[in-house]
């Protein structure tokens, strides 16, 4: 609460100032608030020793401030400093007055960069996730690094050292005749890379495993031992001008800038996993007549004599094979049977006997000769593709074609219950000519077009609860000009109308007309054709009562509506009946005094030319009267 001030008026007893129960309330309240609630309240007051003021308390052992997010500060004056127990804090530097070790008991984090002047110590791991910079520093046990460490003095390690990465400019051993062992973890590599040559003293070798693979220098020679030799690069090894490999004595490889030599007092064996890959127009040459020679599309092989092509087998040719001149046969060659994988082409005609086969495919006989193609036994004449003839095809017996038999006048199916299918391409037709075309048995189709008269005295589904559809093209009309009787019901079509709309016989004529515009609230106004006698009837019944008229006109000007409306007044059920005038050419529904509520009904027939009749029946809600629907708002 905020301190409250006693008003003691403008001058004394002016009557200005606050009456005495008011002053004496705020007094009270003051005093309240001074001594409070608690017993840490009044010991504020009450003790004779110096308290803590402000937001500062004491609570138990703990300084405590009152105001969020404030720091409590502890500043002693000049250059004294905050000493806890023999720990001294001054300025930014800790300090231990007794000249005793300060000793963290927990872990130890610092976060930014840390600088130690004096020898560190580590008795157990030293984990340090930053830079580690100093410049000298012993370790008994391990150091572990995970960020870059720079000492800029000497590093003496009694145990291991584990990195990612060491840089230095010397690795000694720190024990007489031990080893340095670099060793990389699981399958890593240990990478050497220097600015100019990596030195190693004569006669002192590198050895991979044991002595059986390793590489020495004498200051002359440089000597390779192992078992296989892997040479690996991801360019080219190179050898100088006129020095050569040599194997044993005998062989060598050797290059003088522009020829390969390759020299072998034996067998000269190229065995590859894949191709000998030789350059395109570059040959391999066999003294000086003989060459073999390829550019990317042919391979000639070139010589001043034979060419001897000599197999302990078999000699396969497995694409087409090309012989410019004469090929001659010097033995006897025997064909038992000749078999063509691939195309067999003949340049010039082929005799056999009085069978012709010519260049251009045409198989002809002699002068007037049969072609006659006879199998032995009870084998067939098998064709498997196309067959076109140009001429006259005779077959003196039956002809059968697949599921298919032509024998005489009849064509017929061979499988049992199998069908017959006559099936044009795309838009063609299939067209049965002669005066009369007859079934015996049942026409099932999809569409069945007749120019003429289709005769039947039957016309049903095939399909049972299917329907039978029968609809004319355009504005054409289904007719029936004989008395036509239904045995079953008849069931006329609903049409709905939402909105304003124009009546038509294709559409509306015969159907059951609901007046339902979506609401109720909107004026809907449809209009009828010309009438001309066409007899046709449409019937209208209000499914939704609409407030904003239904309205029924002629389309004609000289058209108009005859009839009368008969009204069933609700408040007395008394029944009026409202007869045409001879220009009314529009009904209007209100769904008020003109009738118009759900239920009512009227009907429009065309019953000659400029003439429609009506009929109807309406209701009235009560508490209306009834008024005639007609009126002339066309003419």
């Amino acid at each position: 609460m905020a301190k409250q001030t006693v008003s003691i008026g403008s001058s004394a007893n002016d009557g200005t100032g606050d009456p005495l129960r008011t002053a004496f309330d705020k007094i009270n309240d003051n005093f309240d608030e001074l001594y409070g609630t608690t017993a840490e309240a009044n010991d504020l007051i009450e003790d004779s020793t110096p308290q803590l003021g402000g937001d500062l308390d004491i609570n138990g052992f703990n300084i405590t401030s009152a105001r969020t997010n404030e720091d409590i500060k502890i500043l002693p004056a000049g250059t004294g400093g905050v000493l806890a127990s023999a720990v001294r804090l001054q300025g930014t530097t800790i300090s231990s007055d007794d000249s005793s070790l300060i000793t963290i008991g927990e872990a130890f984090q610092v976060n930014g960069a840390t600088n130690i002047d004096g020898a560190v110590t580590a008795t157990s791991t030293v984990a340090v996730t930053g830079a580690l910079t100093g410049t000298s520093g012993a370790f008994s046990t391990t150091l572990a690094v995970t960020g870059a460490t720079t000492l800029t003095g000497a590093l003496t390690v009694n145990n291991s050292v584990t990195a990612t990465s060491l840089t230095t400019n010397d690795i000694a051993s720190n024990g007489s005749n031990a080893d340095i062992t670099l060793d990389t973890a699981g399958t890593g590599d240990i990478n050497l890379t220097a600015g100019a040559d990596i030195n190693i003293p004569a006669n002192i070798g590198l050895t991979f495993g044991n002595d059986a693979e390793k590489i020495e220098g004498d200051g002359t020679d440089l000597t390779i031992a192992g078992n296989n030799i892997n040479l690996t690069a991801v360019a080219d090894i190179v050898v100088p001008a006129n020095v050569g490999i040599t194997f044993g004595t005998g062989e060598k490889i050797e290059g003088d800038n522009t020829d390969l030599t390759i020299t072998s007092g034996g067998a000269l064996n190229l065995t590859a996993v894949t191709d000998v890959v030789v350059p395109a127009n570059v040959g391999i040459t066999f003294g000086t007549g003989e060459k073999i020679e390829g550019d990317n599309t042919d391979l000639t092989v070139t010589s001043g004599g034979l060419v001897t092509i000599t197999a302990t087998g078999n000699t396969v040719i497995t694409n087409n094979a090309l012989v410019g001149g004469t090929l001659g046969v010097t033995g006897t060659t025997t064909v038992a049977a000749l078999t063509a994988t691939g195309a067999l082409t003949l340049g010039g005609a082929v005799a056999i006997g009085d069978l012709n086969i010519l260049a251009d495919g045409t198989i002809t006989t002699d002068t007037n000769g049969d072609f006659v193609v006879d199998p032995a036994g009870t084998g067939a004449i098998v064709l498997t593709g196309p067959i076109t003839a140009t001429g006259v095809q005779t077959t003196t017996g039956q002809l059968n074609v697949d599921n298919t038999r032509l024998d005489g006048n009849t064509l017929s199916a061979t499988d049992t219950n199998g069908s017959i299918n006559i099936t044009p391409n795309g838009t063609g037709s299939v067209v049965l000519g002669g005066e009369i075309v007859g079934v015996t048995n049942e026409l099932n189709a999809t569409d069945i077009e007749v120019s003429g008269v289709l005769r039947s005295n039957t016309i049903q589904s095939d399909t049972t609860d299917a329907d039978i559809n029968i609809s004319s093209q355009g504005t054409g009309v289904v007719g029936i000009s004989s008395q036509l009787t239904l045995t079953g019901s008849f069931l006329p079509a609903i049409h709905t109308f939402v909105a304003t709309d124009a009546v038509t016989i294709t559409e509306h004529a015969g159907r059951t007309l609901l007046l339902g515009e979506v609401g109720g609230n909107a004026a809907l106004t449809l209009t009828l054709p010309a009438a001309t006698g066409t007899g046709a009837v449409y019937k209208f019944i209000v499914s939704v009562t609409n407030t904003s008229n239904y309205k029924i006109q002629v389309a004609d000007a000289t058209d108009t509506i005859d009839g009368i409306m008969l009204y069933l007044d609700e408040d007395g059920t008394a029944i009026t009946g409202f007869p045409t005038v001879a220009a009314s050419d529009t009904i209007t529904l209100n769904g008020g005094t003109q009738g118009g509520i759900v239920g009512d009904y009227l009907e429009l027939i065309d019953i000659a030319t400029n003439q429609y009749h009506v009929r109807g029946v309406m209701r009235v809600a009560a508490g209306a009267n009834p008024a005639t629907p007609f009126s002339a708002a066309v003419s």
